[in-house]
C-alpha cells in the first residue's frame, strides 16, 4: 500500500445527494437535470439546458414529493453516506493518515463544498471513491466531472487518484452477499417454495450504452460474481427509475414482476445491486411502489435485502479499494 507522507491523503466519496426537505425537491431536481452528462442536447442546443430543467423540475416536483411524504419527507442518504464516512475514516485511520469527505453530485454537502474543505485543510493527494460500485458517465463520471471543472475553477494543485469501479472488490461482493443472507430471514416459516432474487439496478438510456458506457456490462458481472453463492436461488436481473420517453435498458422491474407472476413465482427478495445506501430508490420505489404492483399480481411474499449502509463488511470494502490505491 502506498502511504502520503506528512499530510493526510484525502479521501473523497462522492454520491448523487438527495433533497433533505420537501421545499429541497425542485431545486434537486433542477440541479440533476442540469447535468450536460445526463441530459444531452443536440449540439448547439446546450444553452436551452437550464430552461429545460427549470421546466422538467418544476413538472415533476409535485409528484415526486408525493413519494418523499411516504418515506418521512426527505432523504436519508446524507445521514447514511455521513455515516459511511465516519466508518471509513476510523477503519483507514489504523492504515494511514487519511481524512475523508463527502461531496454530493446535486444537493448537500456539495462536491464543491467539499473541495473548499479539503483545500482549507492544505491537503494535496486526495483518492475519489464515488459511491457507485459499477461505473456511468451517469453516475461516477458525472461526479468525476464536477470534481475536474471545479478543481480547474478553483485553481487547485491537488494530485487525484480516481477510483472509476469497485463491483468486483471481493469484501463488496462478501457485503452484499451476507446482506442477502439477511434478507431471507424475513421471509416468514409459512413462505415455502423456491426462493427467486431479483437483482435490481438502477436504468440508464439505451443510448448511453451504445456509445460505450461499461455500465450495464459491469452490473451483469456483479451477479455473475455473487452467483456461486446463490447456487439454491433463481436469479434474475432487471432495471428501475425509468423517466422521460427515451428507451432504457430492460427488463423494467414491473416487466420482471409480470413475467414471474405468470409462472407463479411465489417468493422474491430484491437486492438493489448498484445502491450502497437507502434512498427513494429502495424506500419508496422499491418498499412501497414494487411492493404494491408484487402484491396486485398475487405474489405473497416480496422482500427487500437490507441495504449496505454501514454493514462492517461493506465498510471494510471500502477501506481496502481505497487502500489498494
Amino acid at each position: 500500500m502506498n502511504h502520503f507522507d506528512k499530510a493526510p491523503t484525502g479521501v473523497l466519496l462522492i454520491n448523487l445527494g438527495g433533497p433533505d426537505s420537501l421545499e429541497a425537491i425542485e431545486p434537486f431536481l433542477f440541479n440533476l437535470f442540469s447535468d450536460e452528462d445526463i441530459i444531452t442536447l443536440p449540439f448547439g442546443f446546450q444553452w436551452l439546458l437550464p430552461a429545460l430543467a427549470a421546466w422538467i423540475s418544476k413538472r415533476r416536483s409535485s409528484v415526486v414529493k408525493e413519494y418523499y411524504r411516504l418515506i418521512g419527507g426527505k432523504s436519508p442518504i446524507r445521514e447514511l453516506t455521513e455515516a459511511q464516512r465516519e466508518a471509513l475514516e476510523r477503519l483507514l485511520s489504523k492504515e494511514g493518515n487519511y481524512k475523508v469527505f463527502v461531496g454530493m453530485r446535486y444537493w448537500k454537502p456539495s462536491i464543491e463544498e467539499a473541495l473548499d474543505q479539503i483545500a482549507k485543510e492544505r491537503i494535496e493527494k486526495v483518492i475519489v471513491l464515488p459511491l457507485f460500485p459499477q461505473y456511468s458517465i451517469t453516475s461516477s463520471g458525472s461526479g468525476m466531472n464536477e470534481l475536474n471543472r471545479l478543481i480547474k475553477k478553483k485553481g487547485l494543485n491537488l494530485q487525484i487518484q480516481p477510483i472509476y469501479e469497485w463491483y468486483n472488490q471481493p469484501s463488496y461482493i462478501q457485503a452484499v452477499f451476507e446482506n442477502i443472507q439477511e434478507g431471507k430471514k424475513l421471509f416468514p416459516k409459512e413462505a415455502v417454495g423456491k426462493l427467486h432474487v431479483l437483482f435490481s439496478a438502477h436504468g440508464v438510456p439505451e443510448k448511453v450504452i451504445l456509445k460505450g458506457d461499461p455500465y450495464q456490462k459491469q452490473i451483469k458481472e456483479t451477479v455473475n460474481l455473487l452467483a456461486p453463492y446463490l447456487k439454491e436461488e433463481v436469479l434474475h436481473l432487471a432495471y428501475q427509475s425509468k423517466i422521460g420517453r427515451l428507451k432504457w435498458i430492460g427488463p423494467s422491474v414491473e416487466e420482471k414482476l409480470k413475467e414471474l407472476a405468470e409462472q407463479k413465482v411465489q417468493k422474491i427478495l430484491v437486492v438493489p445491486i448498484s445502491f450502497v445506501s437507502d434512498h427513494s430508490e429502495t424506500l419508496y420505489e422499491i418498499d412501497i411502489l414494487f411492493k404494491g404492483i408484487a402484491t396486485e399480481l398475487g405474489i405473497p411474499y416480496f422482500y427487500r435485502m437490507p441495504s449496505l449502509n454501514t454493514s462492517p463488511t461493506f465498510i471494510r470494502a471500502l477501506k481496502e479499494t481505497v487502500a489498494g490505491k
